[in-house]
Formats: C-alpha cells, sequence, structure tokens
C-alpha cells in the first residue's frame, strides 16, 4: 500500500533544502559564521559520543556477523546476489568514499606528517611518518565504514527479507506502532534522513570540485574561483543526469567499474614507478601499528587538554560518515541483496577499508618518502593548498601530466557517480522507497544537491562543507540506535520462525539449534496443542 507521506517526504525535504540555498546565498558571510561555530561546538561536547558510537557500531556488526543470524540472508534465504562480487566492490566503493578518499589520500599522511596527530612526536621526523600512516589508515580504515554497514544491513535486511519499504520510517514501524499518536510524525523521520543525506553527499561533492579545481590549477594554470566552480559544477550536472537517464544497471554500474579500473591502474603505476620497496614496507607497518593500537585510537579523546586534532579529523570523519549513511547505507542495501549478513558484513567492513591502506599507503608512503629522501616541498605545498598536493606530487613522477589527467579523470567520475547514486538514492527515499522512483524525482534532487554543494562552497569553503556535515549527524545517530534496537527483535523472531517450522517438520532438534532452544520450543509447541487436545478428548 502507497504510503501517504509520500509526497510531503518530497515536498518538505525539497523546501528545507531550498530554504538553505537561499539563506546562504543571501548570507554567506552569515551562514559560514554560525556553521563554524556550531561546529565547534558540537566537536566541543559530543565528540565523545562520535567516537563511543562509531566502535560500537564496529563491534556490533562483528559480533553479528560471528552469531547465530550470521548465515540469515538479506532477502529470501534461497536469493542469490544480484551483482558479481567486482562490481558489487565497485559500486559500494564510488557510492561510499571514492571522491574523499581520492582529495585525502596523499593529502592526509602529508598533513600529519607536518602537524603529527595530537602532538605526540616531532614533526617531520620518521616518528611523525609512521604516525601518520596509521592514523590516516585508522581514519579511512574499518570505522569509516561503520554506520555505513549498519545503515545498509538494517535497510536491505527490512526491504529484501521483510518486503518493506527501504525507508528508516518503516524499519522504526514496530517502535511507532507502541504509540499511536506518534505514527503521524513517521514522514519526519524519512524527511530527517533525506536532509542528513543531502548535507553529507553535499560535502563529499563539494570536496571533489574543490579537487577538481586545484588540479585544472596546477596543471593547466586555470583560476580558483567562484566561476570555475560553478564550470564544473555544470559539467557534473550533465554528466550525472545522463548516467541518471540511463537507470542503475546501465550507468551507475558501468561508471563504478570504471573507477575501480582507473584506481587499480593509478595505483599501481605509483607503486611500481616509485619508491616501491618504501611504500610495501609502509603499508606493512602501517598495518601492523594500525591493529596494535586499533581500540586506543577508537576512544581517544583529550579530556586534560585542548588539543583539537581529533575534532578536525576524526571526529569530522565520523560525523560525515554518519551524515551520509542513509544514502550509502540505502544504495548498499540496493546492491546487496542475496547475500547472508556475515558474507554482508565482512564484504562492506573489510574489502573496501581494505582497498583504502593500499591506496593511502602508496600515494602518502611515496609522497612522504619522495619528502624525506629529496626534500621536494610537498610538505610545504600541502600545507598551503591541500587541493593541489596529489598534483604536486605527479609533477614529480616520470608522465607528470598524463598522470594528472587520469587523476582529474577518476576525481571527475567518481564524482559523478557518487552524485549519480545520491539523487537516485534521495529520490527513493521521498518516493516511499521505491527501487524505480521517477525521472522527475532524481532530476529534481540533481539540481537540489548541486545547489546546496555551491551554496556551502561559497558560504565557507571546506570548513562550511565540514559543518553541514558534523550538524547534520548528531540527531541522526540517535535514530541508528533505535533502528539497531529494531533490528535485533525482528532477527530474533526470524530465527525463532525458522526454528520452530524445523522442530514441526521433523519433531527433533533443529539443525544449528542447540538443546535448550529446542526444547524451549516443544514447550511452547506442546503448549498451544494443549487445548485442542482437551477440546476433542470433550467431544469423544
Amino acid at each position: 500500500m502507497a504510503n501517504p507521506g509520500r509526497h510531503r517526504v518530497f515536498t518538505v525535504s525539497a523546501c528545507i533544502i531550498l530554504a538553505l540555498v537561499a539563506v546562504g546565498a543571501a548570507f554567506p558571510q552569515q551562514f559560514g559564521d554560525v556553521a563554524n561555530a556550531a561546529l565547534g561546538t558540537i566537536g566541543r561536547y559530543f565528540g565523545w559520543f562520535y567516537l563511543f558510537s562509531v566502535f560500537g557500531f564496529v563491534l556490533f556488526l562483528f559480533v553479528l556477523a560471528f552469531s547465530k543470524y550470521g548465515k540469515i540472508k538479506l532477502g529470501p534465504q534461497d536469493s542469490s546476489p544480484s551483482y558479481s562480487f567486482f562490481s558489487w566492490v565497485a559500486m559500494l566503493l564510488a557510492a561510499g568514499f571514492g571522491v574523499g578518499l581520492v582529495f585525502y589520500g596523499m593529502a592526509e599522511p602529508m598533513t600529519h606528517y607536518l602537524h603529527p596527530p595530537y602532538g605526540d612526536v616531532e614533526p617531520e621526523t620518521a616518528a611523525a611518518a609512521r604516525y601518520a600512516i596509521q592514523y590516516s589508515f585508522f581514519n579511512w580504515g574499518v570505522h569509516q565504514w561503520a554506520a555505513f554497514s549498519m545503515v545498509g544491513l538494517i535497510i536491505a535486511y527490512f526491504q529484501f527479507r521483510k518486503g518493506q519499504a527501504g525507508l528508516v520510517s518503516s524499519v522504526l514501524a514496530p517502535v511507532t506502532a507502541k504509540y499511536p499518536k506518534s505514527r503521524r510524525y513517521a514522514p519526519a523521520l524519512d524527511i530527517f534522513a533525506v536532509v542528513a543525506t543531502v548535507m553529507g553527499v553535499a560535502t563529499s561533492i563539494g570536496l571533489a570540485v574543490l579537487q577538481i579545481n586545484g588540479g585544472l590549477n596546477a596543471v593547466f594554470g586555470v583560476e580558483q574561483n567562484v566561476f570555475w566552480k560553478f564550470a564544473i559544477m555544470g559539467a557534473m550536472f550533465v554528466c550525472y543526469m545522463a548516467s541518471t537517464w540511463s537507470g542503475l544497471d546501465k550507468g551507475i554500474k558501468r561508471l563504478s567499474n570504471l573507477n575501480l579500473t582507473l584506481c587499480f591502474a593509478l595505483m599501481f603505476y605509483v607503486l611500481f614507478t616509485g619508491p616501491t620497496l618504501a611504500i610495501l614496507e609502509t603499508i606493512t607497518l602501517g598495518i601492523g601499528d594500525y591493529l596494535q593500537h586499533f581500540v586506543g585510537m577508537s576512544l581517544r579523546v583529550s579530556p586534560y587538554s585542548d588539543n583539537s586534532w581529533a575534532n578536525d579529523w576524526t571526529i569530522f570523519y565520523w560525523a560525515w560518515v554518519i551524515a551520509w549513511s542513509p544514502f550509502v547505507g540505502t544504495f548498499v542495501a540496493r546492491v546487496s541483496r542475496g547475500r547472508t549478513i556475515k558474507e554482508y558484513v565482512f564484504g562492506v567492513l573489510i574489502v573496501p577499508p581494505l582497498l583504502a591502506c593500499l591506496w593511502i599507503g602508496v600515494f602518502g608512503g611515496a609522497a612522504i618518502n619522495m619528502e624525506m629522501t629529496q626534500d621536494v616541498g610537498l610538505a610545504q605545498a600541502t600545507d598551503e593548498n591541500i587541493t593541489v598536493a596529489l598534483f604536486r606530487m605527479f609533477e614529480l613522477m616520470p608522465f607528470s601530466n598524463v598522470l594528472s589527467i587520469v587523476g582529474l579523470l577518476l576525481i571527475f567520475v567518481f564524482l559523478v557517480t557518487s552524485a549519480d547514486s545520491a539523487t537516485y538514492i534521495v529520490a527513493q527515499m521521498t518516493d516511499n522507497g521505491s527501487i524505480n522512483p521517477p525521472l522527475f524525482k532524481r532530476i529534481a534532487w540533481g539540481l537540489l544537491i548541486a545547489a546546496i554543494c555551491l551554496t556551502l562552497i561559497i558560504a565557507g569553503g571546506l570548513k562550511g562543507l565540514q559543518s553541514a556535515a558534523v550538524l547534520s549527524a548528531l540527531p541522526f545517530t540517535f535514530i541508528i540506535y533505535g533502528m539497531m534496537f529494531v533490528l535485533i527483535n525482528e532477527l530474533r523472531a526470524d530465527r525463532k520462525a525458522m526454528l520452530t517450522s524445523l522442530y514441526r517438520r521433523h519433531g527433533e532438534t533443529p539443525v544449528g539449534a542447540d538443546a535448550f532452544e529446542a526444547e524451549s520450543l516443544a514447550d511452547e509447541d506442546r503448549y498451544r496443542r494443549a487445548p485442542n487436545v482437551v477440546n476433542r478428548r470433550i467431544n469423544t
């Protein structure tokens, strides 16, 4: 049955985004100041909450994968995956953090080398280099995907196994059903998810626009100004609208496969033409340090000092991915039908983070090695303008112009793919969770996402984009907790139903159950049948 709040969700969400665009365009300075002030306040008072929550998501997902629920499929139990493993991973990366990874993959390690996390070691030393890779792996590792994975798993379970709409309000329906008066406010959950998604998507697209402008400046001398940002956004809009027109299986899938192929080609080129042995040793040591200090880094804050490193990096990242989780989670759910919970968790929480660490190890390791052995000025260039850092490194390598053009192409294709998948998912979220939302809604959201992205860039640049992500993430974290609670209850009921069916068919302990579960089910079965036995005896 159609959701009567479907058009309301679309209309109200679009009006909120339009209002933000109008305010930001009319008062860019004040808009940026308020956003930045809010960013500092939330980071200061709720940073610990973000760290605790994301670490909790990681633990929850791995425990769930190894639990008795791990073999439950995201779809009918006899279903099979809709996409090959390569295409699945490619689409995960394209929708997840491909743009951000290209932006920060080389620049973040170099920044940490110049300004070590928490000021623990001396800058521009071997210790600083090791620390830079360790914390870059942490920021782009398993935690980065925890919120995406959580929301995606829950939506996929309810959409493909329970046959419900892929919406936040549908997932939380068992909770709102207990309070009839709250049902009228259910569309508000979807509206908030849409607004948070648009803010998170605008952050990623904005980063890519800034980096493309920086790359064009480094390679072709193009000015870094508002005109060129509008031009880049316009070209991107035309391309992702063309991709949107062609649909999920043609547009996004093909672009995602192209993205992953370009990523591997560029990464292997840098690996084999750069300091290969140093890069391989950097990756090995970095993974060891990451695993060794996993828990400590996950929960580290600075209660005894005013160090703002965590707010500027880790807490921003966690807020960013939480804000983006309704979009990425819904998209991940859409392409993960037919996989078991265990396969899903390991596929989403291990493969993309591993590829991210390899990317950072190759580009960050090569850049730091060049800086330490040749003093080529990459650290200073990164510190002055982070958007051109990658292209400054390319200038030091063979066929630098070709590398820069391939890098620009990669960023642009990632940008188009992210925007394409974002418009698809936001349109789905505002169309009662429909797997095939109407074209006019996809076009409308494509325009609105581009508009809010440009507004944030003009109002505050990179800082404005960060502020938007952090602000929209805080309330949605509580929504994710509610979704987790509902999922556990539904998984218990699902498993109990399967075991009851097996027990009745075989009259003995079901395969995969223990004796206690079987005895409990037998007692319940005897209790249900007892009144029927009594009635038959009376009638006799």
